[in-house]
């Protein structure tokens, strides 16, 4: 019965089926509103407690959700340390950057430099002996690059650049994180299980740093909707997909994702937080979207077979 969890062929070097996509899409709108979210809860408080709550209200949401199923969870060596890996490079770390950078750095921008994540992707899969860079992946990897520098602009005060490094970072643990939870599928650990596991190892390591560095007041009514809106819907479900799709499509495909994700955290921005975008910024995404085809040229080549 275990051995039908984890499909035969190698889900990093093959085609993403439809249903993979259709995954990739959602996850994207889901996670693009994090960012919307993470916009109007930083107009309140502070980074940790945001990334906190976020972790926190999730985990607590997705135990809740495999109690009512029933099922008993993975907690052998292996899985445990399989989660705080989990829970480190995939939410804490990244969480705490990419909701400080907020603080200075629009919703739609921090979309885009989101959108890095893939190239270094590339980089740590190669680094790692998992999936070697081609000549043509490192040519979209420096495609990319050129395409970041191009978004933060020639004029330094253009983009907050300790924000711009901070987001950097997040994508890079991001990419960090792809190849760590690859060991969830050879573990058979459940997608839920796995997005509960991570999200309360980082609870764990956030609840001592926020009581000890921050002291937020109570939050407004914008900012509980924001940070459920956080909790829920970007993390709890988020996650829950997340680790299906990585299962089923493989950790380099799935980081394809961050490219879709400025799409939808534009509009909402645009919307909701009345953002909007200078030519470098789409000059910027343009340059990423095609280090992306050179990285993954199976995006436009019609499926064979």
């Amino acid at each position: 019965m275990a051995g039908r969890r984890v499909p035969r062929h190698n889900p990093t070097m093959s085609q993403m089926s439809g249903r993979a996509w259709g995954l990739l899409i959602l996850l994207s709108v889901l996670w693009g509103g994090s960012f919307l979210f993470v916009g109007l809860a930083v107009r309140e408080w502070p980074p940790l407690s945001i990334a906190l709550s976020r972790v926190a209200l999730a985990a607590l949401a997705l135990w809740l959700f495999i109690a009512w199923q029933r099922e008993a969870p993975r907690l052998d060596g292996p899985a445990l340390r399989a989660h705080a890996g989990m829970g480190l490079l995939n939410n804490a770390i990244p969480f705490v950057l990419i909701i400080w950078a907020q603080g200075t750095l629009p919703a739609g921008e921090a979309a885009v430099f989101n959108a890095t994540t893939p190239l270094f992707g590339v980089l740590v899969a190669h680094a790692l002996a998992t999936e070697r860079a081609t000549p043509k992946r490192v040519a979209g990897v420096a495609l990319g690059m050129l395409g970041v520098a191009v978004m933060v602009g020639a004029d330094p005060l253009a983009t907050p650049w300790p924000a711009a490094l901070a987001m950097l970072g997040a994508t890079f643990s991001y990419a960090l994180a792809g190849q760590w939870g690859r060991r969830f599928r050879t573990l058979g650990v459940p997608p839920i299980h796995a997005a509960a596991g991570q999200t309360s190892a980082a609870t764990l390591l956030l609840l001592p740093l926020a009581l000890w560095f921050e002291a937020p007041g109570m939050p407004g009514p914008t900012t509980i909707v924001a940070l459920l809106g956080l909790a829920l819907i970007s993390t709890a479900i988020a996650y829950a997909i997340y680790f299906q799709l990585l299962a089923l499509a493989g950790s380099v495909n799935l980081l394809l994702v961050t490219l879709l994700i400025p799409v939808s955290s534009f509009a909402m921005a645009a919307v909701f937080l009345d953002e909007s975008l200078a030519p470098r910024h789409l000059l910027g995404m343009a340059g990423i979207a095609a280090g992306l085809a050179l990285i993954d040229g199976r995006l436009f080549r019609r499926k064979s077979g």
